[in-house]
């Protein structure tokens, strides 16, 4: 056995979801396991180096983390040839430059969604990327959660029949941050439009994925959206307003072999929590229903159906949520983030297949950007294909 080890610079490990999803949950306990299987039988073994503005937070990281590398200096990490993967979690609008740098450098790039900030911008970089012959990849998390892991089983399996409608609910409160010890549980650039945040470009690139890879591909959309909380405070304590939509009411046409499906989502950081978890699809079809979460999935097939009646003249008489069965896990099922890092690495050492790339990116840009086309213009928008070329 061979122990390949991967240099990973890792830019924007100190924010929330590079450090805890990114950083420990996925680098850090591959590591731990001892590396990523590869075909072959050898092992593929991540050796990151952290990367970001502040020294004292990145150094306090890696003490806690075992991590023998940090630097401020992207482009002297650049420079390194030992390290050939580089990961970007930074603000958004920061994204496309740097990605630019690493593919300059000849490093293969992994990074956070949304790939750009702009579908032309994006398909900038899977074309640079693409020239220059190094392997690329988009986050897309939610395909290894187990709910839409057992989500995906039920549509290959047939169980839906012929699958008529999707229905998500996704969203919670995220606190103001203006009184008692509720500080606001999410960055203040989320709700600034200025540094790149906002439900719609946040959102609809996770909807992208999610419905292309489950149900069919998306051909339309239609959305609305909102700014329902007009001022937060931020980390400083300092009121500020808020620039950026806080929710998405968006609506998609989906096409399967020849037949139309439509999805509904509704998503929001100003609702308040009453479902099972914060992100639910339902799923109707004609031999079957279901709802999936982020880990559960139930599911109703039409033997099992109950006979509903309108009568508002009497209290309801039928437990509908008795009627629906829980599918079972069938399989261990690890964290998301580090799933998806795991195929990564192996396709960085041993070339196996790896669909989530750039171009894959952009497809999630540009439904983003249609729909803030769509809420201005307030109009259906056919989704174009976009090329591979």
């Amino acid at each position: 056995m061979t122990v390949k080890t991967l240099g990973v610079i890792m830019n924007g490990v100190t924010g929330r979801m590079g450090m805890n999803q990114h950083l420990i949950r996925s680098i850090v306990a591959i590591r731990a396991q001892g590396g990523v299987p590869l075909p072959n039988g050898d092992v593929a073994i991540p050796d990151p180096i952290l990367i970001g503005r502040n020294e004292n937070k990145l150094r306090a990281l890696a003490e806690q983390y075992d991590i023998d590398r940090v630097s401020t200096d992207l482009g002297e990490a650049l420079e390194n040839p030992n390290d050939s993967i580089y990961f970007d979690a930074t603000l958004t609008n920061l994204r496309a430059a740097n990605v630019k740098r690493a593919i300059a450098s000849g490093k293969h790039v992994y990074c956070e969604k949304p790939l750009a900030i702009s579908t032309d911008e994006a398909m900038e970089l899977y074309r640079l990327a693409q020239a220059a012959g190094v392997k690329h990849g988009v986050v897309q998390d939610k395909l290894f959660l187990p709910g839409i892991r057992k989500l995906r089983r039920l549509v290959d399996s047939g169980f839906f029949g012929r699958i008529l409608s999707v229905r998500g609910e996704f969203g919670y409160w995220v606190f103001e941050g203006d009184w008692g010890n509720q500080p606001a549980q999410r960055p203040s650039w989320n709700y600034r439009a200025d540094d790149g945040g906002g439900m719609i470009s946040d959102m609809f690139a996770h909807w992208r994925y999610v419905l292309d890879h489950t149900f069919g591909d998306v051909t339309a959309v239609q959305c609305m959206g909102a700014t329902h909380v007009h001022e937060r405070v931020d980390e400083s304590g300092r009121t500020y307003k808020a620039t950026a939509d806080d929710a998405a009411y968006g609506t998609f046409e989906i096409r399967r072999g020849e037949d139309r499906i439509i999805a509904q989502f509704n998503s929001s950081w100003a609702v308040r929590v009453n479902r099972d978890e914060l992100l639910e699809l339902h799923v109707d079809g004609t031999h079957g229903s279901a709802v999936a979460g982020l880990r559960g999935c139930k599911i109703q097939h039409r033997v099992n159906t109950p006979k509903a009646v309108w009568n508002p003249d009497i209290p309801n008489p039928l437990d509908f949520h008795a009627d629906w069965q829980e599918v079972p896990d069938n399989a261990t099922f690890d964290n998301a983030f580090k799933i998806q890092w795991e195929k990564f690495l192996s396709h960085v050492a041993a070339d196996t297949p790896f669909i989530h790339d750039f171009h894959e990116g952009a497809k999630g840009v540009q439904l983003s950007e249609l729909g803030m086309q769509s809420w201005r213009e307030r109009r259906w928008l056919d989704v174009p294909t976009l090329p591979r070329g």
